[in-house]
């Protein structure tokens, strides 16, 4: 088994590797599988949801089992997209306006809606092997990029009507480049970054044609990232780590967080930057991400992901699914 796959089953189990069990349920092997669609359910409000994201007023998530669902009330209220074609894991939301987004997930699923995440296609899916993806950013309505698995990257130029592998070169002092890449995110100038394992961090000025190695200091795995309205970047992930950027990602310091509770999601509000994570732990930032408060949840809930429903407030996911408010 490679290192890459090492860390994140010892890792990310409580949140990514478990959903994936329940990827196709029943396939006997990759080669004989045959892919299903989301199955519709009652319950799906309770699954558990791995990204979410605004499309316009509209607010999107995504999970295991191919589950999307969509809130018009600003998360008072969910309900279940219409039709999803595959009931793999979804792992990463990203939308460009209030119609037109996609996801990734499980057997590198790629999937494009136009209708606000109602009804949802296939542009991508590979079956030979379960190589997930496992985050997906849109710039605008033409150029993306996924990423996951043993440094997978999957680049388009013609809004996901073809995809193209981007070969990565090997990280500095490395042989090969097989790390496992967690979350891309762009900032306001439109730079791409990504972040992953032993403190990887990717840098794209060319919409993901041509990327750079950048020093993090920082030897464990980011599991998330963003950039502020004021350039700022922030990467998190394991034991609580967190470290900023002033300059574009040139350099970075550590951020001291005071928890050990694993770092799964960042969200930049207008006033603040908050973040939550494992073990119930919310953080929240008031100076542009140079200091941080925790606190925890009474009822220490594993949180896997937030999204801000305005400019100022968040709505919480976990394993068991939409937070309630």
């Amino acid at each position: 088994m490679k290192n890459g796959f090492r860390v994140i089953l010892g890792a990310i189990v409580p949140v990514m590797i478990a959903a994936s069990m329940n990827a196709f349920a029943g396939a006997a092997d990759a080669a004989t599988l045959t892919p299903r669609a989301a199955e519709r359910s009652a319950a799906a409000g309770k699954s558990m949801i791995l990204a979410a994201t605004q499309a316009g007023e509209r607010l999107v998530a995504v999970g295991e089992r191919g589950v999307v669902l969509l809130s018009d009330d600003k998360g008072l209220t969910w309900r279940q997209a219409a039709k999803v074609p595959v009931n793999a894991a979804l792992t990463a939301v990203s939308f460009v306006d209030q119609n037109t987004g996609w996801a990734v997930g499980h057997w590198g699923a790629i999937l494009n809606t136009v209708d606000g995440g109602e009804t949802w296609t296939s542009q991508r899916l590979d079956t030979s092997e379960d190589r997930p993806l496992f985050s997906v950013r849109f710039t605008d309505a033409q150029h993306g990029i996924a990423v996951g698995l043993w440094s997978l990257m999957l680049r388009t130029a013609d809004g996901g009507r073809t995809w193209d592998t981007v070969k990565l070169a090997p990280p500095p002092n490395d042989s090969r480049a097989d790390r496992n890449l967690m979350h891309v995110f762009a900032d306001r100038n439109a730079a791409l970054f990504v972040v992953g394992e032993r403190g990887t961090v990717l840098r794209s000025l060319d919409h993901g044609q041509t990327w750079t190695y950048l020093p993090s200091g920082y030897r464990g795995s980011f599991w998330s990232g963003t950039a502020l309205a004021d350039g700022t970047l922030l990467a998190a992930g394991l034991r609580g780590s967190l470290y900023r950027s002033g300059n574009g990602g040139e350099s970075w310091q550590k951020v001291e967080t005071g928890t050990q509770s694993s770092i799964t999601s960042l969200v930049p509000l207008a006033d603040r930057v908050l973040a939550v994570g494992l073990d119930g732990l919310m953080l929240e930032s008031r100076d542009a991400g140079r200091s941080f408060a925790a606190s925890q949840r009474p009822d220490r809930l594993s949180l896997t992901t937030a999204v801000g429903t305005d400019l100022s407030q968040l709505v919480l996911f976990s394993r068991a699914g939409v937070v309630p408010q």
